[in-house]
């Protein structure tokens, strides 16, 4: 029986010319790629909306939507945004370059295209590709919470423990939307700073003067750990349960940790969101709440629950 084929690395082919068209498809699939033709820049906008290509090579002129705005749209859109982009033209001057790489575009090969430098460009490129996704994974798989933002303070990407986090610990359906804005006020003044107190890299959110839609609900400390990449700048979020956790740690004996399980149980929170908030595998509340149970001598959360609420006087 034979093995079955690995499957072939798509690139989507952008150019209003048939000749650079025809030549550089028969290129690409003799050397074991799959290829996707668009002939202008609105033509590969509608691809990428249906098909996510591992790579794009692109041609700066082109007639009504240029290279550059396509690039640009294309990089708009988070689902494709992390496939690279590799422009072609015959424009070989310093801005042409410069916008290229502004737009998004992570390489620059001027025309007439050398088949055998475009092949090593395209495999370095699809491996930087293969390696950034592989680390999104894994931070998406380990439960960190992060969020990058681009220089402009828009979203780039965010894994989805930090969205949950931010739902959870908000309990607002703009929660998401809010951190941002205040992270790009956060990241403009920051940018704008004369003096060192004022490049301070850390937040709270909400910001003072603000509350939470639900009172009781955690506020959220935000890190900034620093710039990842041309245009990428990543912060780690937490959630800061407010001064009560301290009483009830003096109330029963608890740890810190302890007593931070407790005040969300008291809250009304059930397991999965505490361990969202907390940054906690479930099996690691479970064993909390088993010790809380024994020095609080109760059998049940329900329990448990009322003992914190005549500490902390909440009804």
């Amino acid at each position: 029986m034979a093995e079955p084929t690995a499957p072939r690395d798509i690139i989507l082919l952008v150019d209003d010319s048939p000749e650079a068209l025809g030549f550089l498809t028969d290129a690409l699939e003799q050397s074991g790629f799959s290829v996707l033709i668009a002939t202008s820049g609105q033509a590969a906008l509608g691809i990428v909306e249906r098909i996510s290509p591992d790579l794009i090579l692109l041609d700066a002129v082109m007639p009504g939507m240029d290279g550059f705005e396509t690039c640009r749209q294309i990089k708009a859109n988070s689902a494709v945004a992390p496939v690279p982009v590799i422009f072609m033209t015959g424009l070989s001057d310093t801005e042409h370059v410069v916008h290229a790489l502004e737009v998004g575009g992570v390489d620059y090969l001027t025309k007439p295209i050398n088949i055998d430098e475009l092949r090593a460009r395209i495999r370095v490129h699809l491996a930087n590709a293969r390696s950034a996704q592989s680390a999104r994974v894994a931070l998406d798989a380990t439960g960190r919470h992060l969020i990058a933002l681009r220089g402009d303070g828009s979203l780039l990407w965010s894994t989805p423990q930090a969205s949950r986090l931010i739902a959870t610990a908000t309990g607002r359906e703009d929660g998401l939307d809010s951190v941002i804005a205040t992270l790009g006020n956060w990241m403009q003044a920051r940018t704008t700073a004369t003096t060192d107190r004022a490049r301070v890299a850390a937040l709270t959110f909400p910001p003072e003067g603000q509350a939470f839609a639900q009172e009781g609900l955690a506020s959220l400390q935000i890190a900034y750990l620093g710039a990842m990449g041309a245009d990428e700048y990543l912060f780690r979020l937490s959630a800061a349960a407010r001064s009560e956790d301290e009483r009830l740690r003096q109330a029963f004996g608890l740890t810190q940790r302890e007593s931070e399980v407790l005040l969300w149980i008291a809250r009304g929170k059930p397991n999965r969101d505490i361990g969202e908030i907390l940054g906690l595998a479930a099996r690691t509340v479970n064993k909390h709440l088993e010790q809380i149970y024994v020095k609080l001598g109760v059998e049940n959360r329900a329990s448990a629950a009322v003992k914190a609420a005549a500490v902390l006087r909440v009804e």
